[in-house]
């Protein structure tokens, strides 16, 4: 593993803090406690951006909107189609949306299941 430089790391992109630090894969601002994938020299963002099921690009802090009912599995709830689920968090994975949905508590969602409000 490759140690850079703490000037050779990019600023936080939430609160602009210079002081981002790695952590294996991620990089980390001591200041916001933010998480984030450092984007890899000479690739581009472009086959890593998490689009949503109309290909809009999205961004953390996004709104959007569930376009399909959505069974939670080991329970008997459901997101509703039209659920508006406010300030999202894109992680990496198969499911790469973290969010706080009112009346069900944090969950994982997939893109391809939201629209950008």
């Amino acid at each position: 593993m490759e140690i850079r430089p703490v000037s050779d790391l990019p600023p936080c992109p939430n609160c602009q803090s210079p002081y981002a630090y790695e952590d294996g894969a991620m990089l980390v601002c001591p200041e916001c406690g933010h998480e984030w994938v450092a984007a890899s020299e000479g690739s581009g963002d472009s086959g890593s951006e998490i689009r949503d099921a109309n290909g809009n690009p999205l961004a953390d802090g996004d709104t959007v909107t569930v376009i399909k009912d959505l069974k939670v599995k080991g329970s008997s709830l459901t997101v509703k189609v039209g659920t508006k689920v406010k300030n999202i968090r894109l992680v990496g994975g198969d499911h790469d949306i973290d969010c706080k949905i009112d009346g069900i508590g944090a969950m994982k969602l997939k893109s391809e299941f939201v629209k950008k409000s």
